[in-house]
């Protein structure tokens, strides 16, 4: 099992380049699958969710190769199973969202239940009440087998904004007959970009970024090269870096326009942040003071659908809360059992009260010093690793490829800003 080995009170300086969005290249990948014609991404990041996606989509059949350092081509001139590797689909979470493709594609697919990060229970019915409202039929017996003669236009109100079952929806409808209509659709970034890449393969969405989406289906979509956005958590992973631990720090190509909320909670902590076109500078020695509502109640930072705070950054703002002159009441209402990591900030110094299974009060500066703690998944890890950089003396962090499953060259980028971190 490896893990970082961190040196905290390094001062960083410099610049970074900000990768692929994760939770965009997934679904784009899985939507290669709508097409018989070559598809070409760039910006992909090169990490292990990424690499499990693209084996479950070999062993269907597709070819898949990568054709430079962050460019990946697939052909998924025919498709060979319909049953889904159970040992593949139980590395990631992410799997489900060959369901939609296959089941436009094929007409049958079996589905194991997908695996992913341990943090709380995360319902899959929106996904198959979605494609069941586009004719296919469902048997659950300790996986999920969908079969359809053909897909047929639905006007779909989701129950929740799922990103992944909304995602499965519009590759569903784009090869449905006639105009399907998805309400409380989710609309973050990855969102959006999937849409953009289907229009490009001829596919005609309407609406995009909204929270209804028009989607008028097409007999056939052809292939594309298509670029994808920049991650906005692994960008906010840098900006609190820059803030707590930074001398000006520079981040690549953030995609700005993605974090406009990221900036207006970060900023109840203290967190300033200028945007210069197409990237991010970070002053240093920023003077972190949490800012109180205006009546002088403490301020609370929870997160939403988008275009709310997002679920994946509350693990950075809760870190940076630490080493914030104040109190915030964080409050995470997506996953119960994602606030457990605090337990391990707690044994680096930090003073947070875990009121419940959603809520934590957070009352910084706290002086950190090095522990070792093991990262529970992808964002915990990431925040404990921030936790390492402010702290002093030092943190063995173990399970890192947890967070190699989320972020490219994490310690490479870190090392290059002048962190003392190894990977051993």
């Amino acid at each position: 099992m490896s893990e970082f080995i961190i040196h905290g009170k390094a001062r960083l300086r410099g610049e970074v380049q900000s990768s692929g969005n994760k939770n965009a290249t997934l679904p784009l990948l899985a939507a290669s699958l709508l097409t018989d014609q070559p598809v070409t991404f760039h910006n992909v990041p090169n990490i292990r969710d990424v690499q499990a996606m693209l084996k479950l989509l070999q062993s269907l059949g597709v070819s898949a190769e990568w054709s430079g350092p962050n460019s990946v081509r697939l052909r998924a001139a025919r498709v060979d199973e319909c049953q889904l590797d159970p040992a593949l689909c139980k590395e990631i979470r992410a799997s489900i969202l060959l369901a939609g493709p296959m089941l436009a594609r094929t007409g049958h697919v079996k589905l194991p239940p997908p695996g992913g990060d341990v943090i709380g229970r995360r319902r899959v019915d929106t996904h198959f009440l979605a494609l069941k409202a586009l004719g296919a039929s469902l048997k659950v017996d300790g996986g999920f087998e969908l079969s359809a003669r053909s897909l047929s236009a639905a006007d779909i109100m989701l129950d929740e904004a799922s990103v992944t079952a909304t995602e499965n929806a519009i590759m569903a409808a784009a090869l449905a007959e006639g105009e399907t209509v998805i309400r409380n659709a989710a609309s973050e970034p990855h969102v959006q970009d999937l849409c953009r890449c289907l229009n490009t393969m001829g596919a005609r969405i309407r609406h995009i970024g909204s929270n209804t989406l028009k989607i008028e289906g097409v007999s056939r979509l052809n292939g594309t090269e298509f670029t994808i956005g920049a991650d906005n958590i692994e960008v906010t992973s840098f900006i609190v870096i820059g803030a707590l631990c930074g001398d000006g720090v520079w981040v690549r190509n953030a995609s700005p326009e993605h974090l406009r909320m990221t900036q207006l909670m970060l900023s109840r902590i203290g967190i300033r942040f200028e945007i210069h076109g197409p990237d991010v500078y970070v002053p240093g020695d920023q003077p972190l003071c949490v800012e109180p509502e205006l009546d002088g109640a403490i301020p609370k930072i929870d997160d939403n659908p988008w275009p709310a705070f997002p679920a994946d950054a509350m693990s950075l703002a809760i870190v940076a809360a630490t080493q914030t002159n104040g109190t915030v009441l964080f409050h995470e209402k997506m996953f119960e059992s994602r606030l457990y990591f605090v337990d391990k900030l707690i044994s680096m110094g930090a003073r947070i009260v875990l009121c419940d299974p959603h809520r934590c009060i957070v009352q910084g500066p706290s002086r950190l010093h090095g522990e070792t703690v093991q990262s529970p998944d992808i964002r915990a890890g990431v925040a404990l690793v921030i936790a390492a950089l402010c702290a002093e003396g030092r943190s063995t962090i173990s399970n890192i490829q947890q967070i190699d499953r989320g972020y490219e060259r994490f310690d490479e980028k870190l090392r290059g800003l002048g962190a003392s971190i190894e990977r051993r």
